[in-house]
């Protein structure tokens, strides 16, 4: 164990690749490991400022690629071939196949429905009666609340705030639009600034926490599937009989049944996701487009709705109400991250929402698949035992 038990840091200049090695070195001498994978690399350390401290490398996760993915959205139009990083055998293979049959289906349609970022400061009052008057005195105040939080962001723009009392507590939710970038810091600015402001105008504000959890940032929430967080997306499509026979050896009424079925499940464990695995698709997608991956926490939410239709086919459709996604800040202008989004035309700043629409489509093919595969067939055998058998075992 190395006596020196700082980690080696370069005050002016630590993005480098001297530094990165000496930390490595370091490593080293404390725990008898070489970092020989993790520091070999292909771009140059400067281009991380503001993106990690202390670094020393890489995870090398790997990168499959899935599709063509068919898309009839509103921003992503026509085929898209889909990076997906992981380390789950099995898994690129499911999204391939589902991507097939939405392309004999003419394409998934996409739509974002409502989008929205916030952050969610709660006030503290002498009493509920405050509380109540302070609320009131928010509604009348928007328009200077609003000038004062986009006098620090160029993109942001506040266009609510939801109000939720308890006792003398006033907590609020402050919903932005951000642009092509995610937004969590973006809002956090804007809404101290706002607050501030707040505090030194209103006569009873002393004080208040920049955020008391309402957001639940990198959590799950029912207020979130309710209200959105990042975009609401919902992908559909209708599958014709024949393609549901022969594709996915099933059939409308079937799927329709265990789609029934597995509703039963969801209820009774509790989950915030009727649907199979979107967590999946957006995780994979995420760490290869260069997203905030723990995002996927919000995101894991879905919504999933099947029906026979009228004529015989299948309509399935997934929403996902807390889709938090950039195309531009953050990590997605890293070098492999950067050359992902490139592959989807997603690069950059006027893409976030093209991008949202690839994401639901891709978790819609997952589905799909997945759903195909879980079928235990009559002579005993099961896909999806087989296929993770045959593909996910590291032998």
């Amino acid at each position: 164990m190395s006596k020196n038990l700082k980690i080696p840091r370069d005050k002016e200049n630590d993005y480098t690749r001297d530094m990165a090695r000496k930390r490595c070195d370091f490593i080293k001498e404390a725990t008898g490991v070489e970092m020989k994978h993790v520091n070999s690399y292909s771009f140059e350390p400067d281009i991380l400022r503001g993106n990690i401290e202390n670094f020393i490398g890489v995870a090398q996760v790997p990168i499959g690629l899935a599709g063509p993915l068919l898309v009839n959205g509103e921003y992503a139009k026509g085929e898209f071939y889909v990076p997906l990083a992981t380390s789950e055998g099995t898994l690129v293979a499911s999204y391939n196949r589902g991507m097939k049959i939405i392309r004999e289906c003419s394409g998934v349609k996409t739509t974002i429905q409502e989008e929205a970022m916030q952050r969610a400061p709660a006030f503290i009052f002498d009493d509920a009666r405050q509380a109540r008057d302070f609320g009131i005195w928010l509604k009348e105040h928007f328009d200077e609340i609003k000038a004062q939080a986009e006098s620090t962001t160029r993109i942001g723009k506040l266009i609510a705030i939801e109000q939720y009392h308890a006792g003398r507590f006033v907590f609020t939710r402050f919903d932005y639009t951000t642009g092509d970038a995610a937004g969590q810091n973006m809002t956090g600015k804007a809404t101290f600034f706002a607050c501030e402001w707040i505090r030194q105008v209103h006569p009873n504000v002393n004080r208040y926490m920049i955020d008391g959890n309402l957001s639940t940032d990198k959590k799950h929430s029912q207020i979130n599937v309710l209200r959105t967080r990042g975009k609401r997306v919902t992908a559909e499509i209708i599958i014709p009989e024949k393609i549901v026979r022969e594709r996915m050896n099933q059939s409308p009424q079937r799927l329709q049944y265990y789609h029934q079925v597995s509703g039963i499940g969801t209820m009774m464990s509790g989950a915030a996701n009727n649907g199979s695995h979107s967590a999946n698709g957006i995780t994979a997608l995420f760490i290869a487009c260069g997203q905030d991956v723990a995002n996927v926490s919000e995101g894991a939410a879905a919504i999933t709705y099947s029906e026979r239709t009228i004529e015989g086919n299948y309509y399935f459709s997934v929403t996902i109400p807390a889709m938090i996604v950039a195309t531009y800040g953050g990590g997605t202008g890293l070098a492999t991250q950067q050359e992902c989004l490139k592959m989807l035309g997603c690069a950059g700043t006027g893409n976030v929402k093209k991008f949202a629409e690839i994401v639901a489509g891709t978790v819609l093919a997952g589905e799909l698949s997945l759903m195909s595969a879980m079928r235990v067939n009559i002579n005993g055998t099961s896909d999806w035992i087989e296929s993770h058998d045959k593909l996910g075992r590291n032998r």
